[in-house]
């Protein structure tokens, strides 16, 4: 580890400035932001800084009294520094509405936009450009000429958006994701080679380093200010302040008053994530570049560097995407050399002689091909359950263990840290835990079941897909799965569909494509040409199935299917779920009608109910008063998309159910109902 020296009074200013700076960040962040606009019907006329055209529509930023983001589906010539006017209703963007998922609001707070619009119209109010946006126009459509250009838009402006998603999701699954983003070796090449040419013309070193500074201040603006340039360039100008003064500062300090300055200027950066990784990855491999340096051959040190960067942004990595893949570092010693060493250069010679393109094309299909390839190896991959700020505290206290080991040639306390994570994988089968979530998928129905008992893992319905900003959204991928992912879970022991109808299966086929399913339980009644499809996959994938059964045996806990009575439609024909879990009892209704309410009714004297999945989302011809005022649900949860055409959930429904405590997924988002210590506790993420 880096020695540091005594420390000098600029430095315990700057240790202060930390403290400081983080008071105020936890102060804040919590808080909504201070705007100059409320909910409401606006005409803002404002300056064009980022535009992006997405499949069917055009998402604009503009600086108007703040920024605003912009949602547009007609046809828009997009220029950057254009002074446009939008018409529309502006609105807050919401919070996540599933447990541990990605945060569009905080997000969004973190490049200070803190409302966003549906445009009905937009005008162009003045066409002249000012220069500074003619530049990177004309850069953008200059690299847009080229075959490379997805790539050359990540290595020259920062955006990575046009590259392909699955390539994109190859790369963050290999742990090369990074090597996308610009960072301090993006920015000390080219400083280096802008300082080559101008010593060449100007011996005034003083001079020249101001010239390149305010080049590389403007390639921030280029590169749209992204966190990671800003960090790299800004820390340039520190050491080159600390080079021609001849200070005595450490490197680390100089990182971190601009980590404190940066969190003064925006507190909502600290829930951007390339803002995490920018200044913790940098933050150890300054405190650790003495044991780096140390290391003469190439390789050795891109592998070193490669593990510290790996080790130290687990936890980051934990609580964004749920997975790790312990080849990383290994994969990072063939992909750092060919995009440092040869594509990023290629990239930068490329603008000057194009020829070089297809050079540089032939090597991203390589490497595209290679990332493919190798995401397919799963079995070093480690599914992590999402961190508590406890967790975190401790995992980097592990982290400072393990490097400091690694140092002092103590190599067993990699060893230990590896053991660590995967007790971590396998966290579930310590905890004692029943726990219950709808999962907030739209006009649709979903639900994870855990049982303690051998962590079995159960999912009644999937959903369909729904429209976000009028695109189609694929719920398993972005929503169950990262959710399923995030508490820790691998594999689903059973899948139940409680019948056929789009919006309780529509995912069934997606989700076992891409997670780990070992049975599926269907309704009874004839199969219906959604099922049989699904049936063809499962039976490629040698996947078992079931259908119509009476109740499932797991251990102490039992299921019971409450409807085995065959009718001529499919909502009749719903599994109705009752179980008891730790003295609470449950009963889910898929889309049962009063029909079977009634049928049910008959059969079966049933129980004062704790939680009711209400049936048919709360339509009309489901939740009869009679079945109602017969199980008496404490907790009521209604699955429904909000401001849904069916008119759901119906006010008959709610009438009977008013003796409940009524849970809604279209204003509470997610439901988690969790047993511990024989006590229920109920969270909600609401919107």
């Amino acid at each position: 580890m880096q020695k540091l020296k005594i420390i000098s009074p600029f430095n315990i200013l700057i240790i202060i400035s930390l403290i400081i700076s983080i008071i105020y960040m936890v102060q804040n962040i919590n808080k909504p932001p201070k705007s100059n606009y409320t909910n409401g019907y606006y005409k803002i006329t404002g300056t064009v800084m980022k535009c992006q055209k997405k499949d069917d529509y055009y998402q604009i930023t503009i600086k108007a009294k703040e920024k605003i983001l912009i949602n547009y589906y007609n046809n828009y010539k997009c220029n950057l520094g254009q002074k446009i006017s939008a018409k529309g209703t502006l609105k807050k963007p919401n919070n996540n509405t599933i447990f541990n998922q990605f945060n569009y609001q905080k997000y969004l707070y973190s490049q200070k936009i803190y409302y966003q619009m549906n445009a009905e119209s937009i005008t162009i109010i003045k066409a002249k450009i000012k220069w500074h946006y003619k530049i990177k126009n004309n850069l953008k459509k200059y690299i847009d000429k080229y075959k490379s250009k997805e790539y050359l838009n990540a290595f020259i402006l920062g955006d990575n958006k046009e590259i392909d998603k699955n390539i994109i999701s190859s790369y963050q699954m290999n742990g090369i994701s990074h090597l996308l983003a610009i960072s301090g070796m993006h920015i000390t090449i080219i400083s280096s080679l802008l300082l080559f040419i101008i010593n060449r013309i100007s011996k005034h070193k003083k001079t020249n380093y101001l010239i390149v500074i305010l080049i590389l201040l403007f390639y921030v603006f280029l590169t749209g200010y992204t966190p990671s340039v800003i960090r790299a360039t800004f820390l340039f100008i520190c050491l080159t302040i600390k080079k021609i003064f001849n200070l005595k500062t450490e490197t680390i300090y100089f990182l971190i008053l601009i980590f404190s300055l940066y969190l003064f200027y925006n507190p909502y950066i600290i829930y951007n994530i390339g803002f995490i990784f920018s200044f913790v990855i940098t933050f150890f491999l300054i405190l650790y570049s003495d044991y780096l340096q140390t290391k003469k051959s190439y390789i050795s040190k891109i592998f070193l560097v490669s593990l510290v960067s790996f080790i130290v942004s687990i936890p980051i990595l934990i609580n964004n995407f749920f997975e790790i893949n312990l080849l990383s570092p290994f994969i990072n010693i063939i992909f750092v050399p060919l995009v440092s060493v040869i594509m990023y250069p290629l990239a930068l010679l490329s603008l000057i002689i194009k020829p070089i393109d297809n050079v540089l094309i032939n090597i991203v299909n390589i490497m595209e091909n290679l990332s493919l390839l190798i995401s397919h190896i799963t079995v070093f991959k480690l599914t992590l359950k999402h961190l508590t700020i406890v967790s975190i505290v401790f995992y980097y206290a592990l982290i400072i263990y393990t490097l400091n080991g690694l140092i002092n040639g103590k190599k067993y306390k990699l060893l230990i840290f590896i053991i660590v994570l995967i007790i971590h994988h396998n966290i579930n089968y310590f905890s004692g835990k029943s726990f219950m979530t709808v999962i907030n998928v739209g006009q649709g129905d979903s639900l994870l079941l855990t049982l303690d008992h051998n962590k079995v893992n159960f999912l009644i319905d999937t959903g369909g897909e729904v429209k976000f900003n009028k695109k189609l959204y694929d719920i398993v991928k972005n929503k169950t799965i990262p959710y399923l992912k995030s508490e820790g879970i691998n594999k689903l022991d059973y899948l139940i569909l409680t019948h056929g109808d789009y919006d309780h299966m529509g995912e069934a086929i997606n989700l076992v494509e891409n997670f780990k399913v070992e049975k599926v339980i269907f309704n009874c009644g004839e199969y219906n040409d959604l099922e049989k499809e699904l049936i063809k996959v499962l039976d490629k994938k040698k996947i078992k199935y079931n259908s119509c059964i009476k109740e499932l045996n797991i251990n102490k806990n039992k299921l019971y299917f409450l409807q085995t009575k065959e009718y001529d439609n499919e909502n009749d024909n719903s599994n109705v779920i009752y179980t008891e879990l730790n003295g609470y009892k449950f009963m889910f209704m898929g889309d049962a009608s009063v029909t079977t309410e009634k049928e049910i009714l008959s059969k079966y004297n049933l129980p004062d109910i704790d939680v009711l999945k209400v049936g048919h989302h709360g339509s009309k011809t489901s939740s009869g008063k009679e079945f109602i005022d017969e199980i008496k649900p404490k907790y009521s949860i209604i699955s429904v998309g909000k401001n849904n055409r069916y008119g759901h959930p119906n006010k008959e429904v709610l009438n009977n159910l008013e003796n409940s405590k009524i849970y809604r997924t279209d204003k509470d988002g997610s439901i988690m109902f969790k047993i511990k210590n024989n006590k229920l506790k109920i969270e909600t993420c609401s919107p």
